[in-house]
């Protein structure tokens, strides 16, 4: 499919026939199979559906028809091309040529293109060109299994091998995301050649790659995030807030996991980590440019890296910045959460790793910061620091109890020692910076020492 046509049906039209005859031109087909030079001359507006009757009326065989990347049709040139085929289709029982199958490919259900072209979802119209769908189909996720079982054809033709970790850390990164796990392959070979076996190293290496690139498959996707259903559905995720009890909110749900952006329906989370850290890097890239301190500043001559220095750091820069970027952000009741981790992301990001949990009805925010490094010893280590989110709003109790609690259970799963709490005080009636305290020490259930940061 190529660049969308807007309203404009008769462009529409030509470019969708010019793909068609474009793709039949490569295929080495014989004279008989392909189709009319020129096109039917008809009146725009009809001229899909006529050039498809034509075709089939004098192709020997049946014809199918994929449109890939249905997406690009918007607004009236997608009610007309819908419209043709629903047409065209409709006429079939009574001897009108016409495809015996035609498969649109998209991010979106079919039912979700009326929306897109302007129409409204909750109206129902039994001859809307939306319901002609017969059947919805949606290419399900990978096991580890399969993975393996994909990369091991790589393997039969070329030699190269994955390890066995590699294949767990792309299920671990994908949650078997059919084209992550495709791309991350990709990506690993198209850096270290045919010849060297694939580590999780290179595949940590891939994903980081992949997201810095912005392929297009992440492109398509960030561009939705500005979408009303979609955020609707995400800022509760980001915020860990609980979602909207509204009947309309099922259907932005059923929506969103469409588009492949969150796993199942039932607990609402982000599908996978590569799309929880390029969401946030997404929403988050106007703080990143706010930030104008040196990632190198805070690595300590042993090389390990100085959270309390950037934990300082940010306290300076939210006084700064952070009313203001609050204000410009999208996802309002996520922007704590959202404004913390583009921060974090600019200062770690270029020696070590930032992993990120959060969900729907947690009222949390976990992360963890990975740093390698070289001890004194010439061994290499992994430094890593625990950090836990909360957000202290209106009409709600301070949140220091509920974030040791579960701060605590985040370092049990970390087997960490100690950690970081942050507490950003949203209430109208938060006490001035002054009186707040920022930096102090406090004592989680099991009896481990924290810093507890309030902002």
């Amino acid at each position: 499919m190529k660049p969308p046509a807007g309203d404009d049906v008769g462009w529409a039209e030509s470019l969708l026939l010019d793909s068609l005859r474009e793709a039949a031109a490569r295929s080495g087909w014989p004279e008989e199979l392909l189709p009319p030079d020129p096109w039917p001359q008809v009146t725009p507006g009809s001229r899909f559906g006529a050039a498809l009757s034509e075709w089939c009326r004098r192709c020997p065989r049946r014809v199918v028809l994929f449109l890939d990347e249905i997406d690009a049709l918007q607004g009236n040139s997608m009610v007309s091309i819908l419209s043709q085929l629903r047409d065209g289709h409709n006429a079939r029982p009574e001897g009108q040529p016409f495809p015996t199958s035609v498969v649109l490919c998209g991010l979106r259900d079919l039912r979700d293109y009326k929306v897109a072209s302007g129409g409204e979802p909750s109206r129902s119209n039994p001859a809307s060109p939306f319901n002609i769908v017969a059947k919805s189909l949606r290419l399900g996720d990978f096991t580890t299994d399969q993975i393996a079982e994909l990369y091991d054809q790589h393997t039969q033709a070329t030699g190269q091998e994955f390890t066995k970790d590699a294949v767990d850390r792309v299920f671990e990164l994908t949650q078997g995301q059919p084209w992550l796990v495709n791309a991350l392959a990709f990506e690993t070979i198209l850096q270290m050649g045919k010849t060297i076996t694939i580590t999780a190293g290179q595949v940590e290496d891939a994903k980081e790659r992949l997201i810095r690139a912005r392929a297009t498959h992440l492109d398509t996707l960030v561009a939705r995030l500005r979408e009303p259903r979609v955020e609707r559905v995400i800022e509760p995720i980001l915020a860990g807030t609980w979602p909207s009890t509204d009947m309309s909110f099922d259907d932005d749900i059923s929506y969103v996991h469409d588009l492949g952006l969150i796993r199942g329906t039932g607990g609402v989370e982000i599908a996978n980590p590569i799309y929880r850290e390029v969401l946030l890097r997404v929403l988050g890239a106007r703080t990143e440019r706010f930030v104008r301190a040196d990632p190198r500043s805070f690595v300590l001559p042993d090389g390990r890296f100085d959270l309390p220095r950037l934990l300082q750091e940010f306290v300076v820069f939210w006084r700064e910045h952070g009313e203001v970027l609050i204000r410009q952000e999208g996802y309002h009741e996520a922007a704590c959460q959202i404004i913390l981790m583009a921060f974090l992301h600019r200062l770690v990001n270029g020696g070590g790793h930032l992993d990120r949990e959060y969900a729907a009805g947690t009222k949390r925010l976990d992360m963890l910061v990975r740093w390698p490094y070289t001890g004194p010893e010439g061994e290499r280590l992994v430094q890593r620091e625990a950090m836990e989110l909360k957000v202290w709003r209106t009409g709600e109790n301070d949140p220091k109890p509920d974030g040791l609690a579960q701060l605590d259970r985040y370092l049990d799963r970390l087997t960490l020692t100690t950690g970081v709490l942050v507490i950003f005080d949203r209430r109208p009636e938060a006490p001035p910076w002054k009186e707040r305290g920022g930096f102090e020490q406090a004592t989680t259930p099991s009896g481990r020492q924290i810093t507890l940061l309030r902002v």
